[in-house]
């Protein structure tokens, strides 16, 4: 790794023990800083079974992203004759996998048109539109019947909000006796910057985040009873790191998307999320029940 003229052309000749020994001594915690510190080895992404093994940043996301939702189906356990609401179902992907792998149906609701579309596109590409549907929603003011669903999830979605208690009394309300709903909650950890606190909130368009005490607090006061909860902040964590490294990687693929201005301000706040997501954001799941 010297710089030197004779050495930036690939060498045909394997390099002595001698300079494999000194490399190491140099460099090795250059190796640690860059790949991992526990082996200095290539890690296992990905199983070599898997349908799609992981080859880009960008599949490592989506595949994490698929077991997260493989985590929250096993979590609510939706049976093939019942029905879930998705709150805030995004481009409609969970939905489908849900539905999938349960049997199960599903209704999405989302405050975005664009999602909208994508998200009943991709019920029909995947041919589950007879059981999977969207609509455009508010979880503050659900326009469905009491008791009209089995289970419930709002995955990321209610930190977006600024009546966190009314969303729960919504949610409670159109949960049949005995169902399920399953929640995730950003929380703080530490003590942030106000411009990484600002940076953060202005990223993802969200209030501040809470407390699991004030989570349990509010659904407590909607009727619903905890069944478990799971601190998954190591996870957020991650994500962050990776989102600043995708950020990175196609930053000219973003640059021509949005255009010069928009980018220069998202290449100020970047490094402000990442820092708070690492380092003072948590990240907790609740399987809540409303009692039979």
């Amino acid at each position: 790794m010297t710089t030197t003229d004779d050495q930036v052309s690939p060498r045909s000749t394997a390099p002595t023990p001698e300079e494999v020994g000194a490399a190491y001594d140099r460099f090795g915690d250059l190796y640690a800083i860059t790949t991992g510190d526990v082996g200095l080895h290539i890690g296992l992404w990905s199983h070599p079974d898997e349908r799609a093994p992981a080859a880009t940043l960008t599949d490592l996301a989506n595949r994490a992203q698929e077991r997260q939702t493989d985590h929250h189906i096993d979590l609510l356990a939706l049976a093939p004759h019942e029905h879930l609401l998705d709150i805030g179902c995004g481009n409609g992907q969970p939905a489908v996998r849900v539905a999938r792998r349960s049997g199960g149906r599903v209704t999405g609701i989302t405050v975005s048109r664009s999602q909208l579309d994508r998200a009943t596109e991709a019920a029909r590409s995947a041919g589950l539109a007879d059981r999977v549907s969207f609509r455009y929603g508010n979880v503050l003011a659900l326009d469905f019947e009491d008791g009209s669903f089995d289970a419930a999830m709002a995955i990321e979605v209610f930190a977006h909000l600024d009546d966190r208690q009314r969303a729960f009394h919504e949610t409670a309300r159109v949960l049949r006796p005995g169902g399920h709903f399953l929640l995730s909650e950003f929380t703080l950890r530490g003590s942030p910057t106000e411009a990484e606190t600002a940076a953060f909130q202005r990223t993802w368009y969200c209030a501040p985040p809470t407390t699991p005490a004030k989570v349990l607090e509010m659904a407590d006061a909607a009727g619903l009873e905890l069944v478990k909860v799971e601190n998954m902040t190591q996870n957020c964590s991650f994500s962050g790191d990776l989102m600043g490294l995708l950020y990175a990687e196609r930053h000219d693929e973003i640059l021509d998307r949005y255009g010069p201005e928009l980018v220069a301000e998202m290449d100020e706040v970047m490094p402000l999320v990442r820092s708070y997501t690492r380092d003072h954001l948590g990240y907790y799941l609740f399987l809540l029940r409303k009692p039979a």
